[in-house]
């Protein structure tokens, strides 16, 4: 990629911008009609849909969404045909979920964080320092919870118009820092950038939780204007190249990280026919049976590599200062949601709880490794 750079001669600022919102020209050029045809799709047999994105290419939960994608034409037999609009090149950051909504595209990723009042009892799934330690595990919690909570349900059926398709996550967001971080006391006043609750959990631990969007990032390091990273997906960070301003990655034990919805217009679900439905179901249950899990080894292993072949060093909280972190967060922050959201929609949200409570302890141990894990075995 470096080597690319130089040949367009771009700068680094465009560079980044490139890496983060790469893929925007494959769907850029694309001209479409808002919505699907659907008369004419089925008059057809053959059913085309926007994949509408605001990430790109290259970020992890990408990756996933591009084989699941492609799986779907490759088992339909081109019955089912995708146009893949990668970073925000359809639509923009907090328009993705009101466009499936609307029919303006037919499947998307949705992160929660960005739409706090469509989906409120969903966020209820988001949390840092709650035993799911393990990306794998959060993925069939969520996805069991969905199941089991008809007002999760009605929440992305009824009020925003889409299927959910499945549960995927970000999978791991140590501390990605300037100086080292030893323990929980040395964040104290430091400038992170936080997404969502993360941001609150940097503040919770001390610290000054900056919600910069994912592109400034690296030259918000680079000046000066963070001192680290939290919430932010470890392998989208190697991607993007963060251990090249903050070299120190750090397992705080904070475990799974962001959970997130791949959603398809519900109109557009309910028309297709059973057999194409059927399809869709087995490629979603491979994706949770052992795709997720085999993607996500696979890239995780990869970026400690490079990061460790460009001199980043990885170090872990003791297990005393991981307890130590946990107190500061939970339960204030499970409990926040529940006198402040749940209850502001006639939520049982204790009950809600309790019940994750009980999945955690079903699937933990999950078998992803975080990326600490990952360094100590193949490093250490």
């Amino acid at each position: 990629m470096d080597r690319e750079k130089q040949r367009r001669g771009i700068s680094r600022r465009r560079f980044l911008k490139d890496v983060v919102l790469g893929g925007a020209a494959v769907g850029a050029g694309l001209t479409m009609a808002p919505g699907v045809r659907l008369a004419n799709a089925a008059k057809k047999g053959v059913y085309t849909m926007k994949y509408d994105c605001y990430i790109g290419a290259t970020a992890e939960t990408a990756q996933l969404d591009n084989w699941f994608l492609d799986e779907l034409a490759k088992r339909s037999d081109g019955r089912i045909q995708i146009k893949k609009f990668w970073s925000g090149s359809l639509h923009k950051v907090g328009q993705h979920l009101p466009a499936i909504r609307d029919g303006l595209s037919e499947i998307s990723l949705i992160s929660y964080g960005y739409y706090p009042s469509a989906v409120p009892l969903s966020r209820g799934l988001e949390w840092y320092y709650r035993g799911c330690d393990h990306a794998d595990s959060l993925l069939y919690v969520c996805r069991d919870m969905y199941n089991a909570t008809p007002e999760l349900r009605r929440e992305w059926e009824d009020r925003n118009r889409a299927k959910v398709l499945y549960f995927t996550n970000w999978s791991y967001c140590p501390f990605i820092m300037k100086e080292p971080l030893p323990d929980v006391a040395a964040l104290e006043g430091r400038k992170v950038r936080g997404y969502g609750i993360g941001a609150d959990t940097v503040n919770r631990l001390g610290g000054q939780g900056m919600p910069i969007v994912a592109g400034e990032v690296y030259t918000s390091l680079e000046r000066g204007i963070l001192d680290g990273a939290f919430a932010f997906a470890f392998i989208t960070a190697e991607k993007m190249k963060l251990h090249e301003q903050a070299p120190y990655i750090v397992e705080s034990g904070a475990g799974a990280h962001a959970p997130t919805t791949v959603v398809m217009n519900r109109k557009l679900w309910r028309s297709l026919p059973d057999d194409l439905k059927e399809v869709v179901n087995q490629t979603i249950a491979d994706l949770y049976n052992w795709r997720f899990l085999e993607l996500y080894t696979k890239l995780t292993e990869e970026s400690v590599d490079k990061m460790v072949a460009a001199g980043a060093k990885f170090s872990t909280w003791s297990d005393s200062e991981i307890k130590k972190a946990t107190n500061m967060v939970q339960p204030l922050q499970i409990n926040e949601w529940v006198e402040k959201i749940a209850k502001a929609n006639n939520f049982d949200g204790a009950a809600f709880q309790k019940k994750v409570d009980a999945l955690i302890q079903k699937y933990e141990p999950g078998k992803l490794k975080n990326p600490w894990e990952t360094y100590k075995q193949k490093y250490m």
